[in-house]
């Protein structure tokens, strides 16, 4: 990935966790585990689908997106067409988890919204999310609360992208235990190294 172009998918990195997003995207780190594994099966199965009308709607699978104005590109999972006046474009991504308390994965919809008012020269208001372990979907609220922190996302993992620089491991310690990259990362022994809180003041100094 260029400095230039953050792929959509990145930015769940970034939301979760700006130091696994710099390991992945800056420093090419990647491990898999039975989360990430999971999840690679069911987009394949997803984008794997074809194109299809039902009732005044057409469903788009594995739709490419791009964004000049945030830099950003991606492939969505799931694209409904209202054929209504006017027409409406409501995103939707699959995920292998359950709802979350976190903006995580409502970041990412809001980020493919933001690439089809683009595209697309319209206004996105709704998307949703599949999640497959509980089998139910999330209405998600393209609203300003939302569109500000993920513009906000967007900004610094582009920082991160422009400067090259790995944050420190995330505050958020019970995060690091689902973590595909946990045994790359080892957050404990940077958190033990005195020099960790060096590291963070120089980080810190150049945003």
């Amino acid at each position: 990935m260029s400095a230039d172009t953050l792929m959509i998918s990145a930015l769940q990195h970034y939301a979760f966790c700006p130091r696994q997003f710099a390991l992945i995207h800056v420093e090419q780190a990647w491990a898999d585990n039975r989360f990430t594994a999971e999840g690679n099966i069911l987009h394949e199965r997803v984008d794997s689908g074809v194109a299809e009308q039902r009732r005044g709607t057409r469903y788009e699978r594995g739709v490419m997106l791009k964004s000049e104005r945030f830099r950003l590109t991606g492939k969505m999972d799931l694209l409904e067409i209202e054929q209504s006046e006017p027409v409406k474009y409501f995103p939707v991504e699959y995920k292998r988890g359950k709802p979350k308390v976190d903006d995580w994965d409502r970041m990412q919809v809001c980020a493919q919204a933001l690439c089809i008012e683009e595209m697309r020269d319209t206004e996105v208001t709704e998307a949703a999310i599949w999640y497959w372990e509980v089998r139910r979907r999330e209405t998600v609220a393209i609203d300003t609360a939302l569109r500000t922190t993920t513009v906000a996302a967007i900004e610094a993992a582009h920082a991160i992208l422009t400067t090259g620089n790995t944050p420190p491991p995330t505050d958020k310690v019970k995060r690091c235990r689902a973590c595909s990259l946990l045994d790359l990362c080892e957050p404990d022994t940077f958190r033990q190294d005195h020099s960790a809180h060096y590291v963070r003041q120089l980080f810190e100094g150049e945003k």
